[in-house]
């Protein structure tokens, strides 16, 4: 018998250079995929990030506030003549001019201030709300009248705005010679040794120069318009011997209306030509004297206690208006005086100059400290940035989840243990299942529409109230609860349930004394979920009254209230500086509280957890 001949097998089929190309290729595509896994998460964090340090960092601003301290006089004979008691003295506070004796009180730290101008300047920088805030203080504490207390008082959101540096650069420079002072009120001369003003005519010139190539700019832009808008109505004028007599008033009246265009965009040229003269005029000017308008900078000059703003400038000489008077025309020596240029022309500021001298002086005497806003955090809806808070909204959320909680929880559980548990399989289960995952996918808006039309027109419940909102969100949140417990139950090990069933307890005690506490941690972890993401809703809120104006903190769930998402909407839309960084501040606090809801499910999860 021959053996036969076997087949050679290839020894080096892993080892040939085919097999090294595929064995590169196969580690280049791991490495390619670990690296986009990588990148994308990389990316992901970096958004998040940013997101987080952008909010961070406008929200900052919020979270504090700056405060007068005035010392009012509460006088007896003005807030309660009668000597009044109880609901006599109260009625008798509460008429009482507070505005008058707010005002005075500040008044009293600049005697000079005496014209209507300077005066209502001097108000401004102070919040409104001042007064009504020394009024409460005096109606719950009735014993401080007849005194002199030491309030403090929030500014207004501009004057503080610019304490914290929000308003505008604000740039110091020591005066290097001797500067003297002609007079301590209305328009002075200051005359210096050196020529201490000659870098400031400079930054003029400079800010003279760029306005003058911005002008430039718009002449080209409007000499572009005009070449088209004359080629348009020459256009026009030939084609009126061409059209039929029908139409010819028709086009008439399309030719007077481009000539009245060109005419227009001339004269807009003619005018940028006149300013572009003006400003190289004063380019040219090599020490002559500068005018200082409300369109530059302003520069503001501190010497001898006093401030003077400057409105016209040489190297060596300027002219000022006094805004707080100096003590005395004494020569300043180099380094006791100096000149503050605010790079924000007055134009473009909601806080002048007067008020800042005024701030200015108030905050070098000690009487403005930086706190943390009470406003902030136990205020409510208000106009006024410096006095609008987010209270009344974390308030209204935790009564309107309490609400969502109480009604969505029970009924949800109940609803997911019959349907795994008892329910019988047939097409009417079927049914009820396929829309209960349906209505975990309806958008919130629609249940803001079943709010408005049941809830508020049918039954008259009332509007803008916790209750109603959290029944809203109770009917959007039940579908993911039982969506949730389900599935919580579902995980449950089959060998639980028949191991009860085996030594003799009922369906009901097989459920309920040894599944349910078993499914019970997934079915908090998927209830405090669904409440944070009920918390974060807005468009349901909104339609069922919840965007309404409420300063009260609300006393019952039946009483008028908001919650922090529509609060973050309200805000966002309002137009003051002010308001942007309490918009942030609130998304700040929306994002604590649902870091707690989730904190909360992670201990419940932990607490309920059982091993088996």
């Amino acid at each position: 018998m021959t053996d036969a001949s076997l087949p050679r097998i290839a020894t080096d089929l892993h080892t040939n250079d085919a097999a090294q190309k595929r064995l590169k290729a196969r580690y280049r595509g791991e490495f390619i995929f670990q690296a986009m896994g990588i990148s994308a998460l990389a990316i992901a964090a970096g958004f998040l990030v940013l997101f987080l340090s952008t909010i961070v960092g406008q929200s900052l601003p919020a979270f504090t506030q700056h405060y007068l301290k005035l010392d009012v006089e509460l006088k007896r004979e003005e807030l309660n003549p009668q000597n009044a008691t109880g609901a006599d003295l109260t009625r008798a506070v509460g008429a009482a001019n507070f505005d008058a004796l707010v005002n005075q009180s500040l008044r009293s730290y600049f005697p000079s201030v005496t014209d209507r101008a300077s005066r209502r300047a001097l108000g401004s920088i102070m919040s409104s709300g001042a007064p009504s805030m020394v009024r409460n203080e005096v109606v719950s504490e009735p014993s401080t009248i007849g005194t002199t207390r030491q309030i403090y008082v929030p500014l207004q959101a501009n004057s503080d705005l610019y304490l914290k540096c929000l308003v505008s650069p604000v740039e110091v420079t020591k005066g290097a010679g001797e500067l003297g002072v002609s007079g301590t009120s209305g328009q002075v001369q200051l005359s210096s040794t050196v020529n201490n003003f000659a870098p400031l005519l400079a930054a003029v010139k400079a800010q003279l120069l760029e306005k003058a190539s911005r002008f430039r700019g718009e002449l080209a832009g409007k000499e572009r318009v005009l070449v088209v808008l004359e080629r348009d109505a020459a256009a026009l004028q030939r084609g009126l011997t061409t059209v039929p007599e029908a139409d010819r008033a028709r086009l008439q009246g399309r030719v007077e209306q481009e000539a009245r265009q060109v005419a227009a965009t001339r004269s807009e040229i003619e005018q940028l030509r006149q300013n572009i003269a003006g400003l190289d005029a004063r380019i040219a000017g090599a020490d002559r004297a500068e005018a200082l308008d409300n369109a530059l900078s302003s520069y503001l000059v501190r010497i001898n206690g006093g401030i003077i703003k400057l409105t016209s400038v040489q190297s060596a000489n300027a002219i000022g208006q006094v805004l707080l008077p100096p003590r005395s025309t004494d020569v300043a020596k180099a380094g006791e005086w100096e000149v503050v240029r605010i790079v924000q022309p007055e134009a473009n500021r909601r806080i002048g100059d007067r008020e800042i001298a005024y701030l200015d002086s108030l905050k070098s005497r000690g009487l403005i400290e930086q706190r943390l806003s009470r406003e902030f955090f136990f205020g409510g809806a208000s106009r006024e940035a410096e006095l609008a808070g987010v209270w009344v909204a974390v308030v209204g959320s935790f009564m309107t989840l309490a609400i969502t909680l109480v009604l969505s929880f029970p009924i949800g559980v109940a609803a997911a243990i019959y349907l795994e548990e008892f329910a019988p399989k047939n097409r009417l289960t079927e049914i009820i299942e396929v829309n209960i995952n349906n209505l975990a996918a309806v958008p919130s808006i629609i249940f803001g529409l079943l709010g408005l039309a049941v809830f508020l027109n049918v039954f008259g419940m009332p509007r803008s109230a916790p209750v109603v909102g959290g029944v809203v969100l109770a009917l959007m949140t039940l579908p993911v609860i039982i969506i949730a417990a389900r599935a919580a139950i579902r995980a449950v090990p089959p060998s639980i349930r028949e191991a009860a069933l085996g030594v003799g307890a009922s369906h009901q005690q097989a459920v309920f004394h040894h599944v349910l506490p078993l499914a019970m941690p997934g079915i908090l972890t998927g209830t405090i979920l669904g409440m944070a993401s009920a918390l974060g809703e807005t468009a349901p809120l909104l339609l069922i009254g919840m965007v309404a104006f409420v300063v009260d903190v609300p006393k019952g769930i039946s009483d008028a209230s908001t919650v922090l998402p529509v609060q973050v909407f309200m805000w966002a839309d309002f137009p003051e500086a002010a308001f942007v960084s309490k918009t942030a501040a609130a998304i700040i606090v929306l994002l604590v509280f649902l870091m707690l809801m989730n904190a909360l499910a992670i201990i419940l999860r932990k607490r309920f957890e059982r091993r088996w």
